[in-house]
């Protein structure tokens, strides 16, 4: 598929959101129909894995596995995670990676290729013009899947080395309803959340780096897991 921009973007007003709040929303980010076809392909897949930290220790696990653990163990898992999620930095996810350096080779499926158009130079030069500075060489990526108990405490994406310039996050989720979690949510210095973005079906979620946001916890009445393509903007140096 050879992905294209929306017609309908008004880039200076997104860049004129991003300077008042660091944040910008662009409600249909690609061409009309490419963001059910890139859903489709991700659902078909059967290669995600349950990823979870310990602290600095990050974890994978195939969902074959997961199912395969006995109940006693599913439940060990859980209260660990659950436990560590009430002070620290805890997160629970499904996710299909795309390496860094599938970005030199041909892309192989729609995932990898949504990440290389991300990558072109149309895209880097319109999101440079929305973040105000041109340095983004490149973006990193890997599809999300977050379903009924899935969440990601309060971080702020500042990582020594990574050099990224600003985080995004690509909604595959159709009709999502704030009430079943998932939220994206930035906070404030005073605690309180400042703003929320829901899932909403080919939206794309632009926010600087480092910003403090978390994703709400997906509740059991959650019909599907919330579908994302998520990743960041990142400079050489």
């Amino acid at each position: 598929m050879d992905f294209r921009l929306s017609d309908r973007i008004d880039w200076d007003a997104l860049k004129r959101q991003f300077a008042r709040t660091g944040r910008a929303e662009i409600d249909d980010f690609l061409a009309d129909g490419q963001a059910d076809a890139i859903r489709r392909h991700l659902l078909a897949r059967n290669d995600w894995n349950l990823i979870v930290n310990a602290g600095d220790n990050v974890y994978e696990m195939t969902r074959q596995a997961h199912a395969d653990m006995d109940p006693a163990q599913r439940r060990e898992l859980d209260r660990h995670i659950v436990n560590a999620g009430r002070e620290g930095f805890q997160y629970r996810y499904e996710a299909i990676r795309v390496p860094d350096d599938d970005r030199s080779t041909e892309p192989s499926d729609l995932l990898t290729a949504f990440v290389a158009f991300l990558s072109s130079p149309e895209v880097l030069e319109r999101i440079g013009h929305i973040l105000g500075r041109g340095d983004a060489a490149f973006a990193d990526g890997q599809a999300t899947s977050y379903g009924e108990g899935h969440f990601l405490t309060r971080h702020d994406d500042d990582v020594a080395g990574k050099h990224r310039r600003a985080a995004y996050v690509y909604s595959l989720a159709p009709a999502w309803r704030a009430e079943w979690g998932g939220l994206l949510m930035f906070h404030g210095e005073d605690g309180n959340i400042e703003e929320a973005f829901a899932p909403r079906m080919g939206a794309l979620r632009l926010f600087s780096v480092p910003q403090p946001h978390s994703v709400s916890y997906v509740t059991p009445f959650a019909p599907e897991p919330r579908l994302s393509i998520t990743g960041w903007l990142r400079g050489r140096s």
